[in-house]
């Protein structure tokens, strides 16, 4: 079952009452409902981007054999909020010849280009703000602002190092963009669809139904994304944009106070979208085993929470890699790209054509147990 929001609410009884309050005018109801939506989903995402930062504190001194935070709350949990109030009370400096206007510009379209993908962001069959048939086009194309922030960021500071670290972020995420584009495709063509919602619904049951067990073309594809979705957020040992040992900030650099913050944000809030849509993709999302009947709201909400699970699982392997290995030169970071994420992920996405053509779309597990 893939339905929006409001009409999986409109099933109730408490929908009707709702209605009423409102004269039943239907579309104010919606709005309101997706507003409320909206707005719990983004202060949640800006919640996990905060505690995000604290994560990669805490994990990368356990790696260390560091404390990491432990005097702001309980074991230095409130040290986000500490961060969050040290940069609204910082000066908001802007050098004297930058473009006033696109120095203002930058950080505002990162955060736009992250938020607006919550919209197709699959946290339950039924917790979802629009499943739309386009919804992995939707996603790829929205998202690209990103990357035209990290640039008019470099661009705008007029300033060499900033500027250097905005070309470095726009050719490396223009050309990473390419095999993560094409490990999705290799997604769509097996569910064929590019709505989440369709591709949720050919992962359910037990873990042998998700996409990245399916054939070993989609399973090679979840790792070239995973690589590729690293360098896209330009995660070590893909930073090059922000390289503190060559460009002092990298395409931040001229950037203080909440206007930093949101680059900061973007960049957290950025890495929970991949992860949770590399566990859309890959990883059977939030389906319950055993395709449960998921008409109620309790097990609704257990969809949410097995998705964050598999989301925050995968989020704590990108922090574990950028703690693990060393930054990449330029050059070796192109290479990667062209050389052989590209190439992999074309074989795959040919190879997953072939697999369906030859074995009538059955996945590895209807050919080892029988169809189910």
């Amino acid at each position: 079952m893939n339905q929006t929001l409001v009409s999986y609410l409109s099933q109730y009884e408490f929908y009707d009452v709702l209605l009423a309050v409102f004269g039943k005018n239907e579309g104010l109801l919606a709005f309101t409902i997706y507003l409320l939506a909206a707005l719990a989903i983004v202060g949640l995402c800006a919640t996990i981007g905060g505690l995000g930062t604290y994560a990669e504190r805490k994990i990368s001194a356990d790696l260390q054999q560091r404390m990491g935070p432990n005097r702001v709350g309980p074991y230095g949990l409130l040290q986000f909020l500490a961060d969050g109030v040290k940069m609204m009370t910082k000066e908001d400096i802007m050098p004297f010849t930058a473009d006033k206007f696109l120095f203002y510009l930058a950080p505002m379209l990162a955060l736009i280009g992250v938020f607006a993908t919550l919209a197709v962001l699959p946290w339950s069959s039924g917790f979802m703000m629009a499943d739309l048939n386009v919804g992995v086009f939707y996603l790829i194309a929205i998202s690209s602002l990103v990357g035209v922030s990290v640039f008019l960021g470099g661009y705008a500071s007029n300033s060499k190092w900033s500027m250097l670290g905005g070309m470095r972020g726009a050719s490396q995420i223009i050309s990473y963009e390419i095999p993560v584009t094409i490990s999705i495709l290799a997604i769509t063509l097996l569910s064929g669809g590019m709505s989440f919602g369709t591709i949720l619904s050919h992962q359910q049951g037990t873990p042998v139904n998700w996409f990245i067990f399916h054939n070993p073309f989609a399973f090679v594809a979840f790792f070239v994304y995973a690589i590729g979705a690293l360098a896209e957020t330009n995660r070590a040992p893909f930073d090059l944009p922000e390289a503190e040992s060559e460009l002092v900030s990298g395409y931040h650099t001229e950037y203080t106070g909440m206007r930093f913050g949101f680059f900061a944000l973007a960049e957290y809030i950025e890495v929970f979208v991949v992860c949770g849509v590399g566990a859309a993709l890959f990883l059977g999302g939030g389906n319950l085993p055993f395709n449960l009947d998921i008409d109620i709201i309790p097990l609704q909400f257990a969809q949410v929470v097995i998705f964050m699970t598999k989301a925050l699982l995968l989020y704590y392997v990108v922090i574990w890699v950028r703690w693990t290995l060393p930054r990449l030169r330029v050059d070796q970071l192109m290479s990667i790209c062209w050389k052989y994420l590209t190439p992999i992920a074309i074989v795959n996405l040919m190879g997953c054509a072939i697999w369906l053509v030859v074995f009538n779309g059955k996945s590895m597990a209807d050919l080892i147990f029988g169809s189910h």
